[in-house]
């Protein structure tokens, strides 16, 4: 078998030119320095998820979190202990912050897991899907658990990706990369060269 081959029987040799990119949540609510929320790191992996979605051009989903409106259940218990966060759909706190081309296809979520019957039919049934964004131990990983549970494989952008703090990122990383061949853990380079 030639390395062409080889790579073609790889479950997650997928590249670019044939996976979709999700982008979770970059959001003034985890980027600014006055947010409870705030992430690790945001400002530095921008970049990063910027040339990605250049490289996925309009295979690229962006993700945007707003707070779940409820009056009941476990949402209002959490949201209880962050209640500068409990803000309409419209604050500018949810505004995406990073520059992204006009057009690009922006889906809302009050859940944590990003990934739902919707997406999915986007994407398609046999699709391969790389996550990059916030947080990576919250967010991003409900979403990579929500797809690999439909049997979608997953590429975590490593270093297109950041946590409320760099272990909690870490940590995420090394309990994700136990799920191999479901989750690839890839980083911007190995994306963005193929």
């Amino acid at each position: 078998m030639n390395e062409h081959n080889k790579a073609s029987a790889n479950p997650q040799s997928a590249s670019a030119a044939d996976e979709w990119l999700l982008v979770i949540d970059m959001q003034h609510a985890f980027g600014a320095d006055d947010s409870v929320w705030k992430v690790e790191g945001f400002w530095e992996i921008a970049p990063r998820v910027q040339r990605l979605m250049a490289a996925y051009e309009n295979r690229t989903i962006m993700m945007r979190y707003v707070s779940p409106v409820t009056s009941e259940n476990g949402w209002l218990q959490y949201l209880s202990h962050y209640p500068s966060m409990r803000l309409p759909a419209d604050d500018h706190a949810w505004d995406i912050v990073i520059n992204h081309p006009p057009g690009i296809r922006i889906e809302t979520r009050a859940t944590f897991a990003k990934w739902d019957a919707e997406i999915a039919a986007v994407v398609g049934p046999d699709a391969r899907v790389a996550l990059c964004g916030v947080a990576t131990e919250c967010c991003v990983l409900a979403t990579a658990m929500a797809a690999i549970d439909e049997g979608c494989l997953v590429s975590i952008v490593e270093d297109a990706c950041a946590g409320a703090t760099v272990q909690l990122h870490q940590r995420a990383i090394e309990m994700l990369s136990t799920l191999t061949p479901l989750v690839r853990i890839t980083r911007v380079a190995e994306i963005t060269r193929l």
